[in-house]
């Protein structure tokens, strides 16, 4: 099939990922142009030494390309506030363009590729919430189907050298994001997102805590549900898996706990750790909270390439 050309506007550690994510697996995309604002970076180097088309003019750089008039989908791996200016500069120059939006802006809708991907395949612009988000809310989805989840809190620990600049400067739309995607994509009545920025060494992998409080519910199908997710996850992300058993605790209703801003609870307690070691195609594997969120946005562009093509 032919394949759909797409820019990456950031050069920095995800957008240079993604870039070998595309150029070695897959096999409906091709890089267009790496776009970045910095001369030195490692990104446009790269970029150029593999024959990709490189400017370090930004967004206004890359509508001056020649190459811009064939691409149809951006993806956009800088930061929330510059993605807000990048999507209304370049739909005023084309207007056609989809957008994969890998900060935490959320113009788009949320996007989980297992969870509601086929609902937004004709969004111009799709968020991928946060790195977070991509492994746990899945997890709270995965039990949201089987009973009414009243809140899920999910923990998200990364080594603090895989939290470039951009990760760093963008903390506090990270929990903002991911709490809001936990309830409108995982199910959850109320959510909660906390990140964690590990500084061990050597460096440890991603981890990931959930837990959800739900209806009373059969644990077994519980279980069934959350394994099966996970393998859905494992189908783009390889390194991404269950680190234990799902474990699960009883709350009496004699002795029920608060939830704050909900109330009193009673029910199901499920309790998820989540391990997430990354590919190694351009970062290590301990940085597995960017390699989930490259390998999430290139499931979604294949798709929506796709889409584009019938």
């Amino acid at each position: 099939m032919k394949k759909t050309k797409v820019a990456i506007i950031g050069s920095g550690n995800i957008g240079t990922d993604l870039m070998i994510k595309i150029m070695r697996n897959s096999e409906c995309l091709e890089m267009g142009a790496m776009v970045g604002i910095d001369p030195n970076s490692d990104g446009l180097a790269r970029a150029a030494r593999m024959g990709v088309a490189t400017t370090h003019e930004g967004v206004e750089g890359l509508a001056n390309m020649p190459v811009f008039e064939e691409i149809d989908i951006i993806f956009d791996a800088t930061s929330a506030k510059a993605h807000m200016h990048n999507e209304v500069y370049l739909r005023g120059k084309k207007e056609s363009l989809k957008f994969i939006d890998l900060t935490p802006a959320a113009i788009g809708p949320y996007c989980v590729p297992v969870v509601n991907l086929e609902q937004h395949i004709n969004e111009g612009n799709v968020n991928m919430v946060t790195c977070g988000g991509q492994a746990t809310i899945p997890m709270v989805a995965a039990v949201s189907r089987v009973a009414k989840v009243h809140y899920a809190e999910i923990v998200a620990s990364i080594s603090s050298k895989s939290a470039g600049p951009g990760t760093r400067a963008n903390i506090d739309e990270f929990t903002e994001t991911t709490t809001k995607a936990i309830e409108v994509v995982g199910g959850a009545s109320k959510g909660k997102a906390v990140i964690i920025l590990n500084p061990a060494e050597p460096p440890l992998l991603m981890r990931d805590t959930v837990y959800v409080l739900s209806e009373k519910a059969d644990q077994a199908q519980v279980e069934a549900s959350v394994e099966e997710m996970a393998a859905a996850v494992q189908s783009y992300v390889p390194g991404y898996r269950l680190k234990q058993k799902v474990q699960f605790d009883e709350i009496p209703e004699d002795q029920p706990i608060h939830i704050p801003g909900h109330g009193q609870f009673s029910g199901l307690k499920t309790s998820i750790f989540l391990e997430v070691e990354g590919a190694a195609h351009y970062l290590p594997a301990y940085a597995g909270n960017l390699d989930i969120m490259t390998s999430a946005a290139l499931g979604t562009a294949e798709r929506i390439a796709k889409s584009l093509v019938n």
